[in-house]
């Protein structure tokens, strides 16, 4: 066991499962680390990677906005953008368009939110629905061009299908057009998924990271250098990931990473070499009865991470040790069989740790989170559920 383990453990035995918690101590050593790791470049935090206003505060201070190497945050709705804002964030990116009419109404008609958001575009429809929206023919909002990082060989496309813009001259030209329509074009993007978001698992991955990074670097400065001239110079170029910060902090056109899963260390961040994972956040389930004698069904647990479907998107039980799930049922919607060793020495009410597959996720089935000290003392926090959001 895990001195992390082992502390959440022992101060939440008088909880009753399904519970989340995570470990404050492990989760500041892993921020600490991504700092690091960025090499003295700014770290935004994703939030969809957190979902926990409290835990948010623990990387950016009690404002949201920034503190040890930490600067602002990388929102996934604008609606959560807004709430956040209004409660105190002031540098907020959204890391992806968005076509809710309602909260682009709310954000034009109030300059504090124009001043403290920042939307992402990468097509002339997208400014279309903002203006539309907006109820106006030119708003002064801040843009961020969010640019495809991904690595094409031939007709191989090697990452994630997100901007149409891609070259220089186009991302130059679109930048261009939305100013001359009065937005304010501050920032460019870059989300490598084929670098940030694959585990060092085979030689031919490792070759294809190399590779892209060094078709990106190349192209990504040239973007920067065409947009400028356009527009002026950016406050952002963003890129990176949890696990990318050293290769695009390493580029001197970058201005800041962006990082989320690191804090946590989900499954899936397992299979990387370029830092040791120590996992902070776990889950908890109760024995509710024994179907035979080396198998133990667990209440819940279906907590089944986005992504494609297969087995590491599963949660994985972790103590007691030697434990896995039956292939035939899984993780359910209610109840969640084990077998091994050590479910032959689980009775009713016994519980079983698990990791699950991906970040921010978890937060959306429970509505508090406890928060565990060093010394053991235990604070219960709402995530962004318990507060009575769900952004999509």
């Amino acid at each position: 066991m895990t001195p992390t383990l082992d502390r959440l453990i022992a101060s939440t035995t008088e909880v009753d499962p399904p519970l989340a918690a995570l470990d404050l101590t492990t989760l500041r050593a892993n921020a600490a680390d991504l700092v690091l790791r960025a090499g003295g470049i700014p770290v935004r935090v994703a939030s969809k990677s957190v979902r926990c206003r409290a835990v948010l505060q623990v990387a950016l201070g009690e404002n949201l906005t920034g503190a040890g190497g930490f600067r602002g945050i990388m929102a996934y709705s604008l609606r959560e953008a807004i709430w956040l804002a209004r409660r105190g964030a002031d540098d907020i990116l959204m890391g992806y368009p968005t076509a809710d009419r309602g909260a682009l109404a709310e954000l034009a008609a109030d300059p504090e939110l124009l001043n403290r958001i920042t939307l992402m575009v990468d097509s002339d429809d997208h400014l279309d629905f903002v203006l539309a929206a907006a109820g106006t023919t030119s708003l002064r909002a801040r843009l961020c061009i969010d640019v495809d990082a991904s690595l094409r060989l031939g007709p191989v496309h090697i990452g994630v299908r997100r901007s149409p813009l891609r070259e220089p001259s186009a991302v130059a030209a679109f930048a261009k057009r939305a100013a001359g329509r009065g937005f304010a074009v501050v920032g460019v993007m870059f989300y490598e998924a084929q670098i940030a978001g694959l585990p060092d698992s085979s030689p031919p991955i490792g070759w294809m990271k190399r590779a892209s990074a060094k078709e990106l670097a190349t192209r990504r400065g040239a973007v920067v250098n065409a947009v400028q001239s356009e527009v002026g110079v950016l406050e952002i170029v963003n890129s990176g990931g949890t696990g990318s910060l050293e290769v695009s902090s390493a580029d001197p056109v970058v201005t800041e990473v962006t990082a989320g899963s690191g804090l946590y260390v989900p499954t899936l961040f397992d299979g990387y070499r370029a830092f040791r994972p120590h996992p902070s956040l776990y889950f908890a389930l109760s024995t509710v009865r024994r179907p035979s004698p080396g198998i133990a069904t667990l209440f819940g647990g279906g907590y089944i991470a986005s992504g494609p479907a297969g087995g590491a998107r599963v949660p994985k039980p972790v103590w007691p040790p030697r434990l896995k799930l039956l292939r035939n049922e899984g993780a359910g919607e209610v109840q969640t069989p084990v077998t091994g060793k050590a479910a032959t020495d689980l009775g009713i009410g016994d519980r079983v740790w698990f990791r699950h597959a991906k970040a921010g996720e978890l937060c959306e089935r429970f509505t508090d989170v406890h928060l565990v000290e060093s010394d053991g003392s235990r604070t219960v926090v709402p995530t962004y559920r318990g507060e009575g959001q769900c952004f999509g």
